[in-house]
């Protein structure tokens, strides 16, 4: 996980709100509608054992790699403290089975997350406005390339997802976003060519930091 880069982004936005105290800013209010341009961190935390199809161990484990990639979120405010927000973007990841001695791709993958959740905006009217979330996403799996003689297929699915998260405002309606998000999202890759199969369980940190315009 990229913490290095999100707490520099978080002392960034504390210079930024220093900097802003003597300029104009627009409250959040009813209404509004939100886009967030920011660059996001992808970091899945599990590792599950592979078994074979009938379940024997293998003494190896599945490990999904992070990526760091450009994304959008569009929130729309139905009153000055609550809002829904869907976010978009994409993220390459490598699956490897690691092991004893044993440290091997099996499969480069494209993912499309997008998270829909509702939202609590604290501090509507202040320049330094938290806010915290929750919602649903989907995992969807795509553009997939195996690797070392592996036919690895993942299953798309439904998760879930907590945030939390800054807006603070710069100069008109601009401001600076800080965005974490915690997402619970588990699934099956099985290969019936090699004869073995694992439950994967993701559970990525999805880290922010970007800008935002309101409209």
């Amino acid at each position: 996980m990229n913490t290095k880069i999100f707490a520099a982004a978080a002392v960034a936005a504390l210079a930024c709100a220093g900097v802003a105290q003597a300029q104009d800013f627009a409250p959040k209010a009813k209404g509004d509608i939100m886009l967030n341009v920011r660059i996001t961190d992808v970091a899945p935390q599990g590792t599950d054992p592979i078994t074979t199809l009938a379940g024997a161990a293998t003494g190896l484990r599945a490990d999904a790699s992070y990526d760091v990639m450009p994304t959008i979120g569009l929130t729309y405010f139905f009153t000055d403290n609550i809002a829904a927000e869907v976010i978009a973007g994409t993220t390459n990841h490598s699956v490897k089975a690691k092991g004893p001695g044993v440290d091997l791709k099996i499969k480069e993958t494209w993912v499309l997350p997008p998270i829909v959740s509702l939202q609590y905006h604290f501090a509507p009217q202040s320049r330094v406005s938290p806010y915290v979330g929750a919602g649903i996403n989907y995992m969807l799996f795509y553009s997939g390339e195996d690797k070392n003689g592996f036919a690895l297929k993942i299953k798309d699915g439904f998760g879930t997802a907590l945030q939390a998260g800054v807006d603070v405002a710069l100069q008109g309606k601009w401001s600076l976003n800080l965005d974490a998000k915690k997402v619970f999202f588990d699934t099956k890759a099985v290969d019936n060519i090699n004869g073995v199969k694992t439950k994967v369980t993701l559970d990525p940190w999805v880290l922010s930091a970007g800008f935002g315009y309101r409209f």
